[in-house]
């Protein structure tokens, strides 16, 4: 790991005092009991600008020559690096001009100008955005801040790594969301010479890591189609890809189910608000990861669209059996509703909507289908209600 040390990442810690948080951990019962033995978040979610990005960010930016300075810098970023070079670019008196991917969260957009950003929008993924970023870097000077893909990245976001080291005594494992790298490789790093089990997690729509470990080298991601937009990255950094294949980091992959009940858990039971792809590693132990405790999971971050919210603690809530949507076909006849609806309700499930398909193709000219979208107490119940349904002669389909 000669790239990076974990000298380094302490001088990097000092560097850091005073402008990124010590973010607190915070112990979970719930996943300590799906696991079998002792689970803390390290809630990177509460990080000043909402994500672990400061600390590479004013790492790499703070150690720029008064020449560099002058010019400015340029990121590429679906919402958390934009913010962490923004806010960096902010403390330090600096310009800052960002790249985001159409389609960027509005949210992030908004914070990014908040801390005093330029922000302009090319192409639909962080990697596309990057090109684009490294053209107006060629063109204008200002330096290109890599949101992961640099050592002085590399070395502010294993701080973390040191954090946890010193919160979690005697912990035997980090789980942490992997996009370009960064973080996991500087986690690596710092906790090297404690003999802790790094794994890192990608979304399965977008998981570059796997194949690129498997081939020796990084190379891109066949397909990018992930709601967690904080790791949606087509190819590793070539630094980061270099320590985690040296440190022997393993890479697992979780769905988008998966990361929806992560989500929902890590909000009711935590109380907590992350983003999805903050959720990646709970999603990994909620997937049946084996792990050895005492083990520390990463909220990376915690900026997400209200919107992409909703949408994702419903699917959540779907996923986990408690947002049920029941096609029923009964006798278009008066009454027929009343009476499914009034079955539902004595089921103790809550009806929120209700829909009649009358126009189906293999409808009979006096049926009509009835879709019901209903909330439950859980995949027990939602068993129950419709096994009530089937045994008071509904025809279910």
């Amino acid at each position: 790991m000669s790239a990076v040390t974990r000298e380094e990442i302490v001088e990097a810690q000092r560097l850091l005092d005073g402008v990124s948080l010590r973010t607190p951990v915070e112990e979970s019962r719930a996943l300590s009991a799906i696991v079998g033995s002792r689970v803390v978040l390290k809630c990177e979610n509460l990080q000043r600008a909402g994500s672990f990005k400061i600390r590479g960010a004013y790492t790499r930016i703070s150690r720029l020559s008064p020449q560099e300075k002058e010019r400015g810098v340029v990121a590429a970023s679906a919402g958390n690096h934009a913010q962490g070079v923004a806010l960096a670019a902010q403390i330090l008196g600096l310009r800052s001009t960002v790249f985001m991917p159409e389609g960027a969260a509005l949210p992030k957009i908004a914070a990014t100008k908040q801390y005093g950003a330029q922000v302009h929008h090319a192409g639909t993924t962080v990697d596309e955005a990057l090109v684009v970023a490294r053209e107006f870097s060629e063109r204008t000077g200002a330096v290109l801040i890599h949101p992961f893909d640099h050592v002085d990245i590399v070395r502010g976001q294993g701080t973390v790594g040191l954090e946890i080291g010193e919160q979690v005594p005697g912990v035997r494992t980090v789980v942490v969301p992997i996009g370009g790298g960064g973080l996991a490789a500087g986690i690596a790093v710092a906790l090297a010479d404690q003999g802790v089990r790094v794994i890192g997690v990608q979304a399965a729509g977008a998981a570059a890591y796997p194949p690129s470990m498997a081939a020796g080298h990084p190379i891109p991601a066949e397909k990018m189609r992930t709601m967690a937009d904080g790791i949606a990255i087509a190819r590793p950094g070539d630094v980061p890809f270099s320590l985690l294949t040296e440190a022997g980091v393993e890479v697992v992959t979780v769905g988008e189910e998966d990361l929806s009940k992560a989500l929902l858990l890590v909000a009711e039971r935590a109380k907590l608000l992350v983003e999805p792809s903050g959720a990646a590693g709970v999603a990994a132990l909620m997937a049946g990861l084996e792990v050895s405790g005492p083990t520390t999971v990463v909220l990376s971050g915690g900026n997400i669209d209200p919107l992409l919210l909703l949408r994702v603690v419903r699917h959540g809530l779907a996923a986990a059996g408690r947002y049920l949507l029941l096609r029923v076909r009964v006798d278009d006849t008066p009454g027929h509703l009343a009476a499914l609806l009034t079955e539902i309700a004595a089921a103790g499930g809550n009806v929120v909507h209700v829909e009649h398909d009358r126009t189906a193709p293999d409808l009979a000219v006096d049926d009509v289908e009835i879709a019901v979208q209903l909330e439950t107490r859980g995949p027990d119940h939602a068993d129950q209600l419709r096994a009530q349904l089937v045994e008071r002669g509904y025809v279910l389909v």
